[in-house]
């Protein structure tokens, strides 16, 4: 008798979901989606300031400068399948 092969099934590298986080200075990321004044900004860039500032480039050109005490809220893209904290 042959083995028989395993199947697998193809699930979509776009398999992310959205997720709402706090973030600050040291845990904002590249394409996550802020929003400031009810409006939705993704950052393309950013660039460290010192120890506790950084200035965020959005992809529709405005800059943003978080400090220490800038807390906001962001949308971000995270694979369901690989545990927290991992990186992607």
């Amino acid at each position: 008798m042959t083995p028989q092969p395993v199947r697998r099934i193809a699930t979509p590298p776009t398999a992310r979901i959205l997720v709402s986080v706090e973030v600050d200075v040291h845990t904002v990321r590249r394409g996550d989606q802020l929003m400031v004044g009810g409006q939705p900004f993704t950052i393309r860039d950013m660039t460290a300031l010192g120890p506790d500032r950084k200035r965020l480039t959005f992809t529709t050109g405005e800059i943003l400068t978080m400090n220490a005490t800038t807390i906001l809220w962001a949308a971000r893209h995270i694979d369901p399948r690989l545990r927290r904290g991992t990186p992607r």
